[in-house]
Order: C-alpha cells, then sequence, then structure tokens
C-alpha cells in the first residue's frame, strides 16, 4: 500500500510523530518536497529528534530512506543530520538514498534569500534558508542537481555560468561581494564525494517497490495552506505540499496512491506571516503556546495560534482526498471552559463557507464559531477512545462529521505512546 500523509494546516501539524509510527509498518519511507525550511520533531523514549531533511523514518533501522527529486538539499545540512544521528548511535548505512534529480542549495541561494528579504515591505517570513531561490532556478532551468555533483564538468561549467549572472546581481542591486568560484566549487565536489554512494534514481527505486508490493509511505513537509498553488499567497513556502506533490516530487504515478491521511491539530497555529482569520489574542495566544510548545522545530521562531478553522481543514480535505485524520495536540485543550471551532467567515456581510482566494477577504474575515464545552485535564493521560472525557468526543465527533473524514488516530502528548489509534 503507498500512504501519502500531508499537513492540513499551515505545517507544524506533529507530522512527524504520525510517520515515526506509521513508519513501523512501511518498507520505504520518502520525503517527496520542501527543504530544510521544514522540521519534524520525533520523541522516543523521552529523547527528542528533530529533523529537517532526512525522512523521520530514519529511526526505524530496517526501513529505507529516500529524498525525492522534488525535495531542494543543503549538503552541508544533511551532512551535519547523518553525523548527528551515528552520534546518537543510529547506523544510516545504505538505507538513505537520494535522488539524482533533487535540486542543490547553494551559498548564494541562502544569502539572496536574506537580501530579498530585507528589500521588501510587505515581508513573508521566509526562513532564509534559500528555498525559494533555489526551486527558482530549478524553473529558471539553471539550478544545479545532485547528480551534477558527481560530475566535477559539468558542475564548473554550471556553475560559472550561474556565477556569472548572480554576481552581478549580488553586486549592482545588493551592495554584495559575491561569492567565489573555486571556494564553492571545492566544497560541492566534496559533497558529491561525501554522498556519492547514497544518490540514485529514485523513482525507478521506488516503482520497483511497487511492483514488489512493499509499503511505502510518503512525508509531506509543511502544510496545505502553504501550497505555492493552493496556500495562503505569497505567504506560503516554494514547493506543492498537498498529496499531489507526492506524486510530482517522487516519481510515483498518481493511479499508484492507496490513500491519504491528514494531520491536523486540534487548534491552529501559523509561523511568520499572513492571515490567520481565528488568531487568538496576544495574551491567549501566550498561554497555548508555552502549553503546547508551539515554537518551530526548524528556527524558534514562537508561533501564533488560534481556534481550529474548519473551513480551512474541510478544504484540505477535498484538495488533497484525504480519507483518514490524525488528530494532534488534544492535551493542549485540556482544562479550557469553552472551545471553538470555526464553521464560516464573514466579511462584508457576506458568509463564506468555503475557503475564499481573495487574500483581502482572508486578511479581514471575521470568523463564525460554534462553541463546545471543555473538560478538565484528567490526572492521567488516556489510553484509548473510551478514556477521553466526553466533551473531548463531542468535540471529535463533530470534526468528523464536519470534515467528513474519519478519525483513526488522536495524539494527547509527544511520545509515541501517547497516541490513540481509533
Amino acid at each position: 500500500m503507498n500512504i501519502v500523509l500531508v499537513g492540513m494546516q499551515w505545517g507544524d501539524e506533529g507530522k512527524g510523530k504520525i510517520i515515526d509510527i506509521l513508519s513501523a509498518k512501511a518498507d520505504y519511507i520518502v520525503r517527496y518536497q520542501g527543504g530544510n525550511n521544514a522540521g519534524h520533531t520525533v520523541v522516543v523514549q523521552n529523547k527528542e529528534y528533530i529533523f529537517h531533511l532526512m525522512p523521520s523514518g530514519i529511526l526505524h533501522k530496517d526501513k529505507i530512506c529516500c529524498i525525492g527529486n522534488g525535495v531542494v538539499i543543503d549538503p552541508a545540512v544533511l551532512l551535519k543530520e547523518i553525523n548527528d544521528l551515528q552520534k546518537c548511535g543510529l547506523h544510516i548505512g545504505k538505507r538513505l538514498k537520494i535522488s539524482t534529480l533533487a535540486h542543490v542549495i547553494l551559498p548564494y541561494h541562502r544569502i539572496l534569500d536574506q537580501l530579498r528579504e530585507t528589500k521588501r515591505t510587505q515581508k513573508i517570513g521566509t526562513t532564509g534558508r534559500g528555498i525559494g531561490p533555489c526551486y527558482a532556478d530549478k524553473i529558471n532551468r539553471c539550478g544545479i542537481r545532485m547528480v551534477d555533483l558527481l560530475n566535477p564538468g559539468v558542475l564548473r561549467q554550471k556553475l560559472r555560468d550561474n556565477l556569472n549572472e548572480k554576481n552581478e546581481i549580488f553586486k549592482k542591486v545588493y551592495g554584495n561581494p559575491g561569492f567565489s568560484f573555486e571556494k564553492i566549487y571545492k566544497e560541492y565536489l566534496g559533497y558529491g564525494r561525501e554522498f556519492g554512494s547514497s544518490i540514485c534514481d529514485t523513482a525507478m527505486l521506488l516503482n520497483e517497490a511497487h511492483r514488489r508490493r512493499k509499503e511505502v509511505l510518503f512525508e509531506g513537509a509543511q502544510g496545505t495552506f502553504l501550497d505555492i498553488d493552493f496556500g495562503t499567497y505569497p505567504f506560503v513556502t516554494s514547493s506543492s505540499t498537498t498529496a499531489g506533490g507526492a506524486c510530482i516530487g517522487s516519481g510515483i504515478s498518481p493511479v499508484h496512491i492507496d490513500k491519504v491521511i491528514g494531520v491536523v491539530k486540534a487548534y491552529t497555529t501559523r509561523v511568520g506571516e499572513g492571515p490567520f482569520p481565528t488568531e487568538f489574542s496576544s495574551r491567549f495566544g501566550k498561554i497555548v503556546r508555552e502549553r503546547g510548545s508551539e515554537f518551530g522545530a526548524t528556527t524558534g521562531r514562537p508561533r501564533r495560534c488560534g481556534w481550529f478553522d474548519a473551513v480551512m481543514a474541510r478544504a484540505s480535505v477535498i484538495l488533497n482526498g484525504i480519507s483518514e485524520l490524525a488528530i494532534t495536540k488534544m492535551d493542549v485543550l485540556d482544562g479550557m471552559p469553552t472551545i471553538k471551532v470555526c464553521t464560516a467567515y464573514i466579511y462584508k456581510g457576506k458568509r463564506f463557507t468555503a475557503f475564499p482566494h481573495d487574500f483581502e477577504v482572508i486578511k479581514n474575515a471575521k470568523p463564525i464559531y460554534k462553541e463546545f464545552s471543555g473538560w478538565d485535564k484528567r490526572p492521567y493521560k488516556p489510553s484509548s477512545y473510551r478514556e477521553l472525557h466526553p466533551h473531548a468526543k463531542d468535540y471529535l465527533s463533530f470534526l468528523k462529521d464536519h470534515l467528513r473524514a474519519k478519525i483513526t488516530m488522536v495524539s494527547v502528548g509527544s511520545s509515541r505512546q501517547d497516541t490513540i489509534l481509533l
């Protein structure tokens, strides 16, 4: 079975933990888009692992983990992740496979990302990791791919052409001295030698795995509303974060996808700039942020927090073809007297039950809420659906019916065992 797991909000839904759980039954785990602007956190036996490029399934020692062609790779970051995992006693060996076609983040991508943000009056809230400029080079057909790091002649020609153009831009537009060809060339040839045994045709590898009836789990980064097409543009990432991106970013045909699972928080969070209709007041937002440890795994930035937005969640179900839901961070709502769910927006007297694409509407719309009775914080963490408070069950029942997808997992804590399977 081929399963795609996607975030249904603005990322940070707790996908890393769910992927880690599902990886136990998978043979291959595939990261299919994004770069090291995303972070997945997994807690195993009270030890926290934070992944930026490495698929979360690497913690299971007998799994093959693939970084697909849709990912943009900063080789220095990936190398550090590998070294850190090996220091923790986790042997990677031949289990990591990197697509020959994955594009490479270079130093000029990172600096350009940061310089562009300083020039903007409307800040995007980029992480400054070079993700957008790398994807832009891919579309502009001047990108450097992992396979190019294995061929000194090709790398030399591509890098020289890029620096001839980009150094002029850096000097004349940004007053930056630009970059040395020799320094980058030598560094990235070294990465080619470092990763050479892992770089391969992952599309053929995965299609062969499918032919042999192996279980493949596709791991998305970010969330649906950071999608370059369907997200709250321009406050989005630079790749296809929806389930469709799994096919584009891995080389697996859409007809081979068996199931899409959506991961969604019991409330809503967002990092960086952009509209957020259900955002809490700053005071209440701080309380929820501290209770839920809502700080970015990649940047450490504080996440903005708000009530569950069923308008965007329902749109996510439709866009991704989600049939199953994993609800995370239910425990953060423990002890709240009242809990709200946004079921519609209202703007200039007009009611919106479908997610609007007009930026002005999203930015200025007021949420229409349905209220639920809260539940007391239990002295122990529930280990089954039966042990959940009746009001928590009412809340989940509403989400299931409103979103029209069944709930198969409920997370009540950060560890693997703090997960209720329905």
